[in-house]
């Protein structure tokens, strides 16, 4: 692998914690909690699986964003009206708030992540 690249990839990973960092202070909430408000600002309900996959994560690191969502009364749980066992989530309206809140901000990205 060309040397190159493993410093950009370092560089990037650098760059995307910083963004974090910057995002955890200004509206505390983190990358993850932030991509989730946004795809439940997008796309409405959707289940965990439905969540996982649209975030990228494994179903077990979806778990934790969406638990640590729901700890800050960011989004809800529902029942499926046809099959009770089905959870579906969605916004609250203090997520609702945050996600426009961010939307509205303008926020520093990184020159290397804007490439």
């Amino acid at each position: 692998m060309d040397k190159q690249i493993i410093c950009r990839v370092r560089d990037i990973n650098r760059a995307i914690a910083e963004l974090e960092r910057q995002f955890s202070q200004r509206f505390d909430v983190n990358i993850n909690e932030a991509m989730l408000l946004c795809t439940l600002k997008e796309k409405g309900e959707l289940s965990s699986g439905a969540i996982a996959e649209a975030l990228g994560l494994s179903a077990s690191n979806a778990s934790k964003v969406i638990a640590s969502s729901e700890k800050k009364n960011l989004i809800s749980r529902n029942l499926c009206k046809e099959d009770k066992r089905q959870m579906f989530f969605s916004l609250t309206p203090i997520g609702k708030e945050k996600i426009e809140t961010m939307r509205n901000e303008q926020i520093d990205i990184p020159e290397i992540l804007l490439k």
